[in-house]
């Protein structure tokens, strides 16, 4: 057997914990896999007392995290703080810098600093990995970087955060709001306490611009993505949704245009009989469409202990097998400047509900707006209610451009008898 291969971990929560016990419970194996032991000899976090669940006798222990990137008794740094700043960034740097390889579960770091961080790796010859960084435990990075490698992506679309998915799972499910679902995820730990970068899309943008990345062979472009949560997702429109023959997921999108590359987070009605329509609860979903391969699906658990940690071991067993895969598929230098296209340009079709008062006259108004705007209506479905009081109207118009149809709805709004903005949810249809 070859020289064991040293860990020093810097974060022991949910996902630093899991990573001890994962190598602790399979050890034989895993040493049987990699071709040599490996072991844990550093390991930093804020609370020695607190009770982890896992074996940490025999441990040497640092308060301050920063210490990990000079120890000799440390050939890869597990960085799992978390934050895109400060010193899981630091820390980062350092340890590449002093030629130890680096393990990360970090997306955010990843989406603001991975072309950088990349490139600090490749001049010292040590791997940076982040395959848990996206979806957990499905291994979704290495897919698209090694056995997707002979293709060229067209396009890539997923579930990628579970808090939200779980969210319009159960709203679906349960006819709830969004605001008494998101208190039963966070009393059931689904949620944190502060739920926004989940349900406002922020996690969803930091994974889909690394897998963009990998995807479209340029560097990694967070502040392209455009972001949109789910707070504004209602019952009604889920319940409309389904009457026309959809339901309602958070998609992130990356998709390669004649124009540039596309980068969107947002609710989207999908198919009802689509395979992402069936990703549910805290489940996440990627698909990915090849030139040579055509779509292929990936679908696990996104979250967790047991899924993340899983993911950071497969990265570490990859670096004591002596592999040296760029982190983004190609060396960082090569990273082309990419192209984006700007929201505004996006064409799709869409799903528009109106709250209007029943008066005669108003579809009329509303038929004005749209052909102002050249928008050309699919489909309506109204709701039959006394005289004068508000009903909601819902239309799909056809494939529209995104600032054309913004125009129409401001023009909608407008309207007297229109009692709130419009509500706006884009079709995702999936043909190519």
């Amino acid at each position: 057997m070859n020289t064991p291969l040293k860990i020093g971990i810097a974060g022991l929560g949910t996902v630093g914990a899991g990573v001890i016990k994962i190598l602790q419970t399979n050890e034989a194996q895993i040493s049987a896999r990699s071709g040599r032991d490996i072991i844990v000899t550093v390991v930093s976090a804020r609370d020695r007392n607190k009770d982890r669940g896992v074996n940490l006798g025999g441990l040497k222990w640092f308060d301050d995290a920063a210490k990990l990137a000079d120890q000799d008794d440390v050939d890869i740094v597990l960085e799992l703080i978390g934050g895109s700043e400060g010193v899981a960034k630091s820390l980062t740097e350092n340890a590449l810098s002093n030629g130890k390889h680096v393990v990360t579960a970090n997306k955010a770091l990843i989406a603001h600093h991975g072309t950088a961080l990349a490139m600090i790796a490749e001049q010292k010859d040590v791997c940076l990995a982040f395959e848990a960084a996206v979806a957990g435990g499905i291994p979704i990075i290495k897919a698209l970087r090694d056995g997707l490698a002979a293709n060229k992506i067209k396009r890539l679309y997923g579930i990628m955060n579970g808090t939200c998915n779980y969210i319009l799972t159960n709203m679906a499910e349960s006819g709830r709001s969004f605001e008494d679902v998101l208190d039963e995820a966070q009393k059931l730990c689904y949620a944190e306490t502060d739920p926004s970068f989940d349900v406002d899309g922020v996690d969803t943008a930091h994974k889909l611009a690394i897998l963009a990345s990998i995807a479209f062979g340029t560097e990694v472009d967070f502040e392209s993505v455009y972001t949109e949560g789910i707070r504004k997702v209602s019952p009604i429109d889920i319940q409309l949704a389904e009457r026309l023959g959809y339901g309602i997921k958070l998609l992130g999108v990356a998709k390669q245009t004649q124009n540039g590359i596309e980068q969107r987070v947002h609710p989207c009605m999908v198919p009802i009989n689509s395979p992402i329509n069936h990703v549910s609860g805290v489940f996440n979903g990627v698909v990915v469409d090849g030139d040579f391969v055509d779509s292929t699906i990936y679908e696990g658990r996104g979250a967790g202990a047991g899924p993340t940690a899983s993911a950071v071991i497969a990265d570490i067993i990859d670096i004591a097998r002596g592999l040296r895969i760029p982190a983004f598929g190609v060396p960082a230098g090569s990273l082309a400047k990419p192209q984006t296209v700007a929201m505004s340009e996006h064409l799709g079709p869409y799903y528009v509900r109106l709250m209007v008062v029943d008066a005669p006259g108003v579809f009329a108004e509303v038929a004005g707006c749209l052909r102002d705007h050249n928008v050309s209506m699919e489909s309506v479905l109204q709701q039959s209610r006394d005289l004068g009081e508000p009903v909601p109207v819902v239309m799909t118009v056809h494939e529209t451009k995104e600032s054309d149809m913004l125009n129409t709805l401001n023009d909608i709004a407008n309207i007297e008898a229109v009692v709130e903005y419009p509500t706006m949810i884009r079709i995702q249809t999936f043909q190519n």
